[in-house]
């Protein structure tokens, strides 16, 4: 290399780091390693992730996520605005399950204000109806866009078809189809309109037999098993040390949901399994199994949106003299307390850490931190991608499920 073009190569990666910082230096690289940039603009990172990966020839010595391009200051402004005020907030982290997020939340605050378990039982149904449709239609994104990251495209057209239905429903009870602002801090919005029980009751029996064709179409699939079986596999004990939750924990096998271990709102009085990754084409802990545990999901968040419409329709009717918003606190001013509550949302737990006001004279948070399921489950990441194939690496990192907008928050 003459010394102009030498300088010239030199100007430029210096440029690059400025721009695009990088863990590793050219200079530390061995005989026949690359440095790739896969995003943050590629779309099977599934929204705005930069992966630093180190190759040699085909196969990925490492893996370094970059984040932080979709920062939006969640637990910045949530401490400028009023508890009731955060949750239009919430909603823009997890932006395909707001509901889950929101019914986290208000339950955390309705906590440190001492009303959980005073709420109306409908308003308690309700609240788990509207977030197991957002569960399914979570994980349709999931397994949509999962099976179109390796290569079928047929799987991602009948679940955004079957999802649209989820989306005109939560469009019919709130007015949006994505950011919803209906759980409240002590009630809802508003109450159910008029024939959504029949209508949800026609979409569940519709679906039943649309999951069976999915399960055919993709889980079953011998391309897709060869795609996916015995490819990043996540041991128990590594999916444990690095708090993975959610599918991904699941998908190694442990049964752990908080709607059963922490047994919260209406979820005890509900009947539902928790399925569990069993290794059945592979490797307990793959990404098929990652996957098999969400399909599964979907069987299960069904059993409990019928089970709702039951108890809606005849235990908990709709009344006249029924208002969701009677038991909304005038004034929402915790005592001085520190408090971390959770709940299971369609990527894991999701946590939120309050510190309130030490004078107790502000309807404001003095701190709102989030737990994000989806930063703990990208760090397992680097440890799942050594020594594969560069392929396989968009298969490990679309059977994470990942939103980014809670990565970064």
């Amino acid at each position: 290399m003459s010394v102009i073009n030498k300088i010239q190569y030199q100007y430029s990666y210096t440029n690059l780091r400025d721009s695009e910082p990088t863990k590793y230096d050219v200079e530390q690289l061995r005989t026949e390693e690359m440095i790739l940039n896969i995003g943050p603009q590629h779309p099977s990172t599934h929204g705005v992730l930069r992966l630093e990966v180190i190759t040699d020839g085909e196969f990925i010595k490492e893996v370094v996520p970059h984040i932080g391009y979709l920062h939006r200051c969640f637990e910045k402004h949530a401490e400028a605005l009023a508890y009731n005020q955060i949750i239009p907030y919430v909603d823009r982290m997890d932006y395909v399950a707001a509901m889950n997020n929101e019914h986290v939340y208000a339950l955390g605050v309705e906590k440190m204000l001492g009303i959980e378990g005073t709420l109306p039982k409908r308003i308690e149904y309700i609240r788990v109806l509207v977030a197991e449709l957002n569960r399914i239609a979570s994980h349709f994104i999931a397994i949509g866009t999962y099976a179109m990251d390796i290569g079928a495209f047929t799987p991602f057209l009948w679940v955004m078809r079957d999802r649209e239905h989820i989306l005109r429903l939560l469009e019919w009870l709130c007015g949006a189809r994505m950011l919803y602002n209906y759980i409240w801090i002590g009630g809802l919005y508003y109450d159910l309109p008029i024939n959504f029980e029949e209508r949800c009751l026609e979409f569940a029996n519709y679906l039943k037999p649309k999951l069976k064709e999915l399960r055919q179409l993709v889980i079953e699939n011998s391309i897709f098993i060869n795609r996916t079986a015995n490819v990043g596999i996540l041991p128990l004990t590594t999916a444990i040390d690095f708090g993975c939750t959610g599918p991904v924990l699941r998908g190694s096998g442990l049964k752990y949901d908080l709607r059963k271990v922490d047994t919260y709102s209406v979820y005890p009085e509900i009947e539902f399994d928790i399925p569990v990754g069993q290794g059945l084409v592979g490797s307990l802990g793959d990404c098929w199994d990652r996957n098999y545990v969400r399909v599964l999901e979907c069987n299960e968040s069904l059993k409990i949106i019928e089970q709702c419409l039951v108890k809606l329709t005849k235990e908990h009717k709709r009344d006249n003299t029924f208002d969701p918003q009677a038991l909304l606190p005038k004034k929402i001013r915790p005592k001085n307390m520190d408090f971390y509550c959770r709940a299971e949302t369609p990527k894991g737990e999701l946590g939120f850490y309050f510190r309130t006001d030490p004078e107790e004279k502000s309807d404001k948070p003095f701190r709102c931190k989030a737990r994000s399921s989806c930063f703990v489950n990208l760090s397992v990441l680097p440890e799942i991608s050594k020594n594969i194939l560069l392929s396989d690496m968009i298969a490990i990192v679309g059977s994470l499920d990942l939103v980014m907008g809670e990565v970064d928050r």
